[in-house]
């Protein structure tokens, strides 16, 4: 087996068909089978992933139940695999046409790559107005404070050897684990690699709840990175940083009278919140 094509999911009833059957109309020269990790989903999930295999042959469904997050189903996904290489996608995301055969092209250069995401396709566009639409163009950068470039764990392929040599994804980490994996192997001396060519239609969370607490677990985990990265070469967060974030969140307040600025304020409140929270359970001052 050349490519393994690993998706973690967890109830993923709503939208897993929707990959799946995109996957159907993937055609490329070499062999390449697709796991679907299973991290103890209660809905109908695993009974539509098994009336795929008709239609995707070498569709096989693991259990990754053992324990919670994306990482662990990741990673039970890679120890199951058969491929020489692996490539991530979600359950939630679809991708598009060509898509296995670009990601396993590039895997065929080079040994960790990530591809470009679009967004209009499951997104409304009133939903487009208030996030970063990242990664179309190239690699996202990590900005606070500026460090290595990195990319969705929904849009990476790696070679195995690489993957196993970092000890696959870090399974204590709920959010951000795909930014600590592309720094991981990054600092091994193995370039990420952008791969235009290879497409995935990203979808945004729903909700403002959703958009609140992805938010808040984002910034309490860039406060582990930073703390995991500071004597790894990340600069120094000053505390008059912190401060010119809150000082945005009020000037930003009038603008919760729109749903576009609605949405934006609560996404900067909910990273304000969870750096703060971040600070005080890992111990230390990342503003």
């Amino acid at each position: 087996m050349k490519l393994s094509v690993i998706i973690p999911c967890f109830n993923a009833s709503d939208t897993i068909a929707v990959q799946l059957e995109a996957l159907t109309n993937q055609y490329w020269s070499e062999s390449w089978e697709v796991i679907i990790s299973d991290n103890g989903s209660a809905d109908e999930t695993v009974v539509i992933a098994e009336q795929y295999k008709d239609k995707l042959p070498n569709l096989r469904v693991v259990d990754s139940s053992g324990r919670r997050g994306a990482a662990y189903a990741r990673n039970v996904g890679a120890l199951a695999a058969a491929g020489e290489v692996f490539a991530f996608c979600d359950a939630d995301d679809e991708v598009a046409p060509g898509w296995v055969a670009a990601m396993g092209e590039a895997l065929s250069k080079f040994d960790f790559v990530a591809c470009k995401r679009e967004y209009e396709k499951l997104n409304e566009p009133w939903a487009l107005k208030y996030r970063d639409l990242s990664q179309q163009e190239g690699l996202q950068d990590y900005i606070h404070p500026p460090y290595l470039p990195h990319a969705s764990g929904s849009t990476l392929g790696v070679r195995r050897s690489v993957h196993e040599a970092v000890g696959g994804f870090d399974e204590t980490m709920l959010r951000l684990q795909d930014t600590d994996y592309c720094w991981r192997i990054q600092l091994t001396g193995t370039e990420l690699h952008f791969v235009p060519d290879a497409v995935v239609h990203y979808r945004y969370r729903q909700t403002i709840e959703d958009h609140y607490l992805q938010s808040r677990l984002w910034g309490e985990y860039r406060v582990l990175l930073y703390k995991k990265y500071r004597p790894r070469g990340m600069p120094k967060l000053s505390w008059q940083e912190g401060i010119k974030g809150w000082l945005v969140l009020l000037k930003r307040l009038p603008r919760l009278l729109s749903q576009e600025g609605r949405v934006k304020w609560v996404r900067l409140f909910g990273q304000r919140v969870g750096r703060l929270h971040g600070c005080i359970k890992y111990r230390v001052l990342a503003p």
